[in-house]
């Protein structure tokens, strides 16, 4: 098939992009993992000894990422719809997150434990319709969070990419009724005219840990905050 001209300024702009080049060389299997490097760097968000979920992960850039950060001490879990390589010291599933029986999948290996971080980038199909393609990111974005409310430990956090547009408001409101603190991020890896973002949200607001067991209750209120 003849490329088009789009197609060929998209392969010329990939191939010098400082990041695609600094992946290759550092071993990162997507320039992606520069954004979760910046955002940690920043916010601390994986710890030694947690356990984490990576939600919409392949190739795997993520996991890379949360693998070497933690450097054995820990559990961690990719999730993808596509298959994905294996990452040294993440189990992975292949699955569809938006199915009951894939999400089972994931509860079963948490085994009643809690998970301390929970990334999701995840992102479907385009399909070229912005506003059908906006409202399945933003379903995609409260799968997670519907997640973290059931999954995540009181003082943990959740890292999802969105798309500003139609929806995101709507989608930050809901952060704020489930997190004490809740903040956006748009890495210098994230290209410039992406809509992408990154919402963070950290500390379960008190009324949600009422529903956990009691043992798994602890931290403090924040107030919340987004910028």
């Amino acid at each position: 098939m003849k490329r088009t001209r789009t197609s060929k300024a998209w392969m010329r702009e990939h191939v010098t992009d400082p990041y695609v080049q600094r992946a290759a060389a550092e071993g990162y299997r997507s320039r992606a993992a520069y954004k979760l490097i910046e955002i940690d760097d920043r916010d601390r968000l994986i710890r030694s000894g947690d356990t984490v979920i990576d939600l919409g992960a392949a190739p795997g850039g993520w996991s890379q990422v949360v693998a070497r950060r933690m450097k054995g001490n820990g559990r961690a879990l990719a999730l993808d719809l596509l298959e994905m390589d294996d990452v040294r010291g993440v189990h992975f599933i292949r699955g569809d997150f938006r199915e009951e029986h894939v999400q089972g999948q994931l509860e079963n290996w948490l085994a009643d434990e809690r998970a301390g971080l929970v990334l999701s980038d995840m992102a479907p199909n385009i399909s070229g319709v912005p506003l059908s393609d906006q409202a399945r990111i933003m379903h995609l974005a409260g799968l997670g969070l519907d997640f973290c409310r059931r999954w995540l430990k009181p003082e943990g956090t959740f890292l999802v990419k969105v798309f500003q547009g139609y929806g995101y408001d709507d989608f930050a409101r809901e952060m704020k009724s489930v997190f004490q603190r809740v903040l956006a991020r748009k890495p210098e890896a994230s290209r410039d005219r992406s809509a992408e973002v990154y919402l963070l949200g950290r500390g379960l607001k008190q009324e949600l840990k009422q529903d956990l067991p009691p043992e798994a209750r602890n931290g403090s209120g924040r107030r919340l905050e987004i910028g």
